[in-house]
Parts: structure tokens; sequence; C-alpha cells
């Protein structure tokens, strides 16, 4: 080789040299640790403007939901509303051990970690990549982070903002509630959310009362909620799950939370087979609606707010009672409609309210044939007439009144009125000639006749006599709402708006002895974290004086023993011996029907209403629209719905099953007691006894009416023809020698029927 060639040679080799030390130069251990320094400081400096810049958000709506839980008066389950299954509990409400079984399934280091555990992170990688699938990479604190405070997101940025959270709530937040959060955040499957919804979707029972085997089930649940549901897991599921529940309580010997002879006696607990979520359905819907409403009544918070969740409401419906009253208007009312093939029926609307008149406690309820079919509340609503239930209300505001009559005679149940049809009322700036049923004249009879036959004319002329504004301010003081009534004698007949519920107050008050009642649908509220809600008194003042009160109910023990109730009530099984008081009632055109009665101990008020169940046109060519007021006439195949019979024998069947032993009026009046009629006698006068009464013909020699006819009167109240009433020999006797009415629809017709009294009038019965 040339010494050309050789230089040639050695720049090669030179150029060789260059290029490798280059190289080597460029990733030096000082030039690679400096990158990987500087890249550390970037990261911890990243790491820590986010903390910084990133705070502990409030809670997502969506983990805030809870359930609203209603109970019956003896704590059972009445129903579980709400978009999530979910009621919180306070970690004390959970068995210690049960506590412990989900920090020994999740986070062993729970109480010794800062809220991030980054060898449990790197431990979960290795789990899942390995298969094994123990125990994830997150700690209790970043599961509660994610359920509370994020969403569900795998992105890079929520895991950021997870691992800062996680590091603040760890700071601010004590371990218990850290604990507390997530048993009560996470989700368990069945719809269950949180560990109270769990217990009982799971085994039937509260947080507090699960044991330790039954805690480790649930928290072996929560890492496949699905697969691991043992009702709907194949052998695999059941295997996989039996394995983790195992692994849980093995970790819970090892960290000394529990015995190991206590771990080798405790048997896998099989839990129960799914049950749908308590609902509304039937009457339930109902109960919860009202019960709602006077919880937001009492709270001023709205109806959103109360979505919200966290409620336990406690109602006073006795479970049993209910039971009783669903089955009574079954069997007296729902079994003899037939909507098939009498389209009447499908009309039928039925609402009732039974009360303890002591407490005032609502203790069965029936709004209608359940939400799903019929959504207002017939228990509740109030645009129906009272009809003749409201004449009791006249009588107790001329007592309590001391009021008298137009010739100064003292209202008493003895006084003497003209009990003709049609009669113009005396002393009245606004004519009003009501008409008795049928147009039935009675001539002279006393108030307690009046009561007992649902005498128009005669409470018309009395509540002129006591002043209607007065007759009204003591409607409004036993319950019924009166603002916008106006102050005219055709109020008597029952016409302005009342509802069961309402009409179970009045005659509660007249019940307790004239002290206030205010049915209470409501025994207890409390919200999640808050002091329960104070409800109001259901007992409130002396509205009206206890002898006015007294007198009115030994005035309507009449009406059951002598008059428009007889046949349904008294004669019904198991009522012979029982004290009771009650009115009839059945409005104009018979679009709603009415009895409301009581006994010392409980009061119910059962209303019927006619509501079209579908448009139409009627008989006549008018058309008539769905839920428009409509006639009872003809239902269940009889004439005239009155309030002696539906209703009537409604409240009778319910009353006698839920009465208990048979009781007696404490009463307090000095116009006898029409519980125990005297002997007859064919001489009245202003001084007989409430419940001697004479006959019509008697009565007719007696002195005239004491309030003669005005020169003018408004047209009289129309009423539909009679319908069928019973045959005189199945008629009711009593005490009185006038024949007694008849009230019930089904019976044969009675040609003779217009001519005879004791026939109800329709508009007022």
């Amino acid at each position: 080789m040339g010494r050309a060639d050789a230089r040639r040679a050695q720049r090669r080799g030179s150029r060789r040299a260059g290029k490798s030390g280059g190289i080597r130069g460029l990733f030096t251990w000082r030039k690679l640790l400096g990158a990987a320094f500087t890249v550390c400081l970037l990261a911890m400096g990243g790491f820590a403007l986010l903390y910084v810049l990133v705070d502990v958000p409030e809670g997502n709506a969506q983990a805030k939901l809870q359930s609203n839980i209603y109970k019956y008066s003896d704590g059972t389950l009445l129903a579980r509303t709400g978009e999530v299954n979910r009621e919180i509990v306070d970690l004390a409400q959970v068995p210690k051990e049960v506590q412990m079984t989900f920090v020994a399934a999740e986070n062993k280091s729970f109480y010794d970690d800062k809220g991030v555990d980054f060898k449990g992170t790197a431990r979960g990688l290795l789990n899942t990549l390995s298969g094994k699938g123990k125990q994830g990479g997150s700690t209790i604190t970043q599961q509660y982070v994610k359920n509370y405070y994020l969403d569900q997101d795998q992105t890079v940025t929520r895991k950021l903002k997870e691992l800062v959270i996680s590091l603040k709530v760890d700071q601010k937040r004590g371990k218990s509630e850290i604990l507390a959060g997530y048993i009560n955040t996470s989700y368990y499957g069945r719809g269950a959310y949180g560990i109270q919804a769990a217990a009982q979707a799971y085994y039937g029972k509260d947080a507090k009362e699960l044991n330790v085997a039954q805690g480790a089930y649930l928290a072996a649940l929560l890492q496949a909620p699905s697969q691991y549901d043992w009702a709907v897991a194949g052998p695999k599921g059941k295997a996989l799950v039996q394995e983790r529940w195992n692994y849980v309580l093995n970790n819970m010997v090892e960290e000394d939370w529990l015995d190991a002879g206590k771990r080798q006696g405790l048997k896998f607990p099989i839990p129960q087979d799914p049950k749908p979520l308590n609902g509304v359905a039937g009457q339930k819907g109902y109960i919860v609606e009202a019960a709602q409403n006077a919880v937001l009544k009492e709270t001023g918070i709205s109806a959103d707010q109360l979505a919200l969740g966290g409620w336990t409401i406690t109602v006073n419906i006795d479970k049993k009672q209910q039971q009783k009253l669903e089955k009574s208007v079954e069997t007296k009312l729902i079994d003899k409609l037939d909507t098939k093939k009498r389209k009447l029926d499908q009309d039928i609307q039925a609402g009732a309210v039974s009360v303890d008149p002591k407490s005032g406690a609502v203790l069965a309820l029936y709004g209608g044939r359940g939400q799903n079919e019929h959504w207002t509340s017939n228990a509740s609503r109030a645009d129906y007439q009272p009809a003749s239930t409201f004449k009791p209300v006249i009588l107790a505001a001329a007592l309590d009144q001391e009021s008298v009559t137009q010739d100064n005679q003292e209202i008493t149940a003895n006084t003497r009125y003209d009990g003709t049809s049609k009669r113009p009322v005396e002393g009245s700036g606004v004519a009003f000639a009501p008409e008795n049923e049928d147009d039935q004249d009675y001539g002279s009879v006393t108030v307690q006749t009046a009561m007992n036959k649902s005498i128009n004319s005669v409470f018309a002329q009395m509540g002129v006599d006591v002043g209607m504004d007065k007759v009204l301010q003591t409607a409004g003081k036993l319950g019924m709402n009166v603002e916008g009534v106006d102050a005219v004698p055709a109020q008597t007949l029952g016409s302005m708006g009342a509802s069961p519920m309402a009409m179970a107050g009045v005659y509660a008050t007249l019940d307790n002895h004239g002290k206030k009642v205010t049915p209470q649908i409501v025994k207890s509220a409390v919200h999640q974290g808050d002091d329960p809600v104070q409800m109001p008194d259901a007992i409130g003042d002396q509205v009206i004086s206890r002898q006015a009160a007294d007198s009115v109910t030994s005035v309507l023990t009449g009406v059951v023993d002598d008059g428009t109730a007889h046949d349904s009530v008294r004669n019904a099984e198991g009522l012979a011996d029982q004290d009771i008081a009650g009115k009839t009632g059945t409005s104009d055109d018979n679009k709603s029907a009415w009895f409301t009665g009581y006994t010392p101990d409980l009061v119910t008020s059962v209303g019927l209403f006619g509501e079209a169940a579908y448009a139409r046109t009627d008989d006549d060519g008018k058309k008539v629209q769905k839920g428009a007021q409509v006639t009872l006439k003809g239902a269940g195949g009889g004439g005239r719905v009155n309030g002696g019979s539906f209703p009537a024998e409604i409240w009778a069947d319910f009353t006698a099953k839920a009465m208990g032993e048979p009781s007696e009026f404490d009463l307090d009046t000095d116009m006898g007691a029409a519980v125990t009629p005297p002997p007859d006698t064919t001489s009245p006068s202003p001084s007989t006894s409430a419940t001697k009464e004479a006959s019509p013909s008697d009565e007719a020699t007696t002195p005239a009416p004491t309030t003669p006819p005005p020169a003018t009167s408004d047209p009289p109240v129309t009423t539909p023809p009679p319908s069928p009433t019973g045959d005189p020999s199945t008629e009711p006797t009593g005490p009185s020698t006038e024949p007694g009415p008849s009230d019930t629809a089904e019976l044969p017709p009675d040609p003779g029927a217009d001519k005879r009294p004791g026939n109800e009038n329709t508009v007022t019965r």
C-alpha cells in the first residue's frame, strides 16, 4: 500500500473513531441521570402545581341521591321511592366486624396509608396482569373519591385528579368518615346503592343487623356485583364469590380483626332471592302522596328537594287497619260492580279515611283504584259536595251559639220545625225554599226526627235562625275549608266541597267532645343527618263547647238507631251492641254519596263519587268530558245510591272488624241520649225527649210551624224522580212511630214509596 493509501485509511479510521466517541459522549451516565432528574423535577413541579390548583369539589349530585323510606306506624316498610335505591346510614349503625370486612376486602393498609397507596397500585397492576384479581390498585379513599367526587371515566386527567383529591380528602376527613362514605356510595348490584339498601336487597334486614359473614359477602360483591350475585351467578361466579368471601375473612384473621376460632365456624350466607323494590302500587301511592304533602307543608322545602332523598317518613297508618279498610271497599263495593257489562260502574270512585279521635292519627286511607288507574286521591279530593253530612255542623253551631228560632225558642234536639217540602225560609235576605227528598212533607217534627230523616227544609230554616255566617264560622273551626264560601241558606245543603279527610276531622272533633282534631298522616319525619321535623299537634283547642259536641253526638246516634243509616249500620254483624253516631249524605243529582260515622274510639268517613271514566255523549245529547262529575244512580245495578247504601255498608263492615270490644259514649248533655231512647209517647211537645217522636198524623195536630213562609222564594232545588225504595215490611222500626226510611239501592220497587214519609232527599241525604 502506498503512502497515499495509508493516509486515506488513517483518515477513515479517524472519522469512525470520531463518530463512536460522539455517541458515547452524548449518552454518558451523567447526562442520562441529569435528564431523569430533570423529568422528575418537572413531574414533581407539575404535580405540586396540580395539588395547588385542584380543590376538593362538592359531591356530585348523583352520589347524593337517596331513596325516601316510608314506614307504617309499626316501623315496617311501606314503600321506597326515588331514582336511586340508597339510604345513607351512619357508620355507628354498621357493626364493627362488618365495617372491617370492607377494609379487609379492599385496602388492608387503609388506616395507615395517606389516601394513595403507590405500592398497592403497583401490586394491583401485577395482580391484574397475573389474573389473580385479589385486590385492586386503588385505596378505599380513592374509590370513595371516584364514587362521590368524580365520575367513572378512565382518563389520565381524571386519574390525576383522583390522586390529588384523595390526598387532600385523607388530610381533611377522618378515616371513619371516609369509610362511611365508601360503603354508602358503592354499588352492590340488584339496584342497591349503599350498605343499607344492599342489606335489604340481599338479606331483608337493616345494616345494623348484619353479621360478619353477611358483611363479608357484601364486601366481596363490590369487585363484581353482577357476576357475584348468588341468585344469577353461574357455577364459576359462585365459586369466585365464595373464594373472595374466604379471602376477606382470612384477611380479617390475619389482621387480628376476627378471631380464628369464630372464623372456622362461619358458613357462607346464601342471600335471599331478589325482590322488586317496594313501589307505590295500590293504596301505597295515595298514602305516600299524603305523607309527602304533609312534610312539604311543614318544612317548606320544595318537591325537588324532597326528591333528592334521604328522608325516613313514618306514617300513622296501621298496617292491619289499612288492610281491613281495603278489604271492606273490595267486598262491599268493588265486587258488586261490573265494569264490563255496566259502563256506568266505571264511573264509581270511592274514598275513605279512618281517624283515631283521641290522637288524630290517620289509621287507614283509601284513595281509589290505585294511582296507576286514578291519580287523584279520593281521600283528599274536595271537589264533591258533602251533602247532608253537613247538617250536624248546623246543629253544632246552633247549640254552641245557644241560638233561637224565629219565635225565640231555644234550639235543642226537641225543638219543633215545619218539615214541609219547598217551604220558604223565614228571616233571610236571600230567598230559599229547598225540596225534601221525593218532595216529601213531614209537618211538625223535632230536630231529632229531622236529623234522622235528613229533612232539608228544617235545616235550611235552622241555618237562617243561627245565622249562616256563624254556621260557616263553626264549620271552619271544626276543620272545613270555608274560604270564599258565600254565607247563604243554600249552603245548608252541604253544597260547598269537602273531602273524606276533612269530614273525618269534623266528626272526630265532635267525637273528641269539641276539642279540635286535625287528621295527621305523618307520625315522624327525619332527613339524614338532621333533627326530626316537628309535626303539628293533631289535637288542638276547644273549638265548640263539650255540651254542644256531645249533644250533636247524641242526636247522631238516632240516625243509626232510627234513621237513614239503620239498615246498613245497626243491623250489620258485630255492631248491635256498639254505640254509633253518624250521618248519611247524598248530593244533588246523586253525584256523591256519603256516610261519616263514629264510635268512641274510631271515626271513619266514606264517600262515593261519580266521575266520568271516559268522554261521551249522555242520553240527553250533552257531551260529557272525561273526569266530569256524573250521577251514581244505577251503580251496581240498583237505583239511587244513597249514603245509607254502599258508603254505610263499607263503613259498617270496616268498623265491625276494626273497633275491638263494644264501647259506650261518655256524653255531657241535658238533651237526652238517643243511644238509649225512652218509651214512645203520643203527645209530643217541645220538652219531649229527642227520640220521642209523634207519628205523621199526630204531628199534624201540633201547633203551627214557628216560621211562616215569606211571600217570594227561589225555585225549588231540582231533584231526579223518586228511585225504588224498600217494601214497608222491611223498613226499620225504632222508638219513633213514624215509618223508618229505606236507604238500600238494590231493594225492589215500592209503588207506594212516593206517598209514604221516610224517604231521604236526593239533594242532602
